[in-house]
């Protein structure tokens, strides 16, 4: 029975599922996204998240734990520098998980895990285009009243004659 045993283990022992881990946060922070399948994807958002989280206070302490995590010098400095500096009015939610399909060998389902934040077409998109104000009413007018006449260009023929 597996009563309270709440994560993913991923078929893997806990060596190896910590090194795993490490090394796709460590691509995900250089590369800002990778391909995965969703199982995995979950579980690194998981691992990734608090990470993000301590970057946003840059102390020695913080870089250490992270480090701890990572054990990737490149990816750490990465992570304070440029991403801190990117998420810092973000409350959380730094990953967007995309499902892309099937796996052609195995049937896997894959998925590209993303930093929220990198993604320049989401961004520009949602920058250029403002919402239109929508409404639940419809905009025709009701049966009861009786449509406008345009009085000036009556007013026009009369003037003519």
């Amino acid at each position: 029975m597996r009563h309270g045993k709440k994560f993913n283990h991923l078929g893997r022992t806990a060596s190896h599922r910590k090194a795993m881990l490490a090394n796709m946060a460590s691509s995900l922070i250089l590369n800002k996204k990778i391909e995965t399948t969703v199982a995995k994807a979950k579980a690194l958002r998981k691992y990734v998240e608090p990470l993000m989280t301590k970057s946003k206070n840059d102390t020695t302490h913080s870089r250490r734990v992270v480090f701890s995590y990572l054990q990737n010098k490149e990816s750490v400095k990465e992570l304070f520098g440029e991403i801190a500096s990117k998420i810092a009015d973000r409350p959380g939610g730094y990953t967007r998980i995309i499902k892309t399909g099937f796996r052609q060998g195995d049937s896997a389902d894959m998925c590209l895990i993303e930093l929220v934040d990198f993604n320049e077409l989401l961004t520009v998109a949602s920058e250029e285009k403002p919402k239109a104000k929508r409404t639940r009413r419809s905009r025709k007018k009701s049966s009861g009243e009786a449509p406008k006449t345009d009085d000036s260009s009556s007013a026009n023929e009369e003037s003519a004659e």
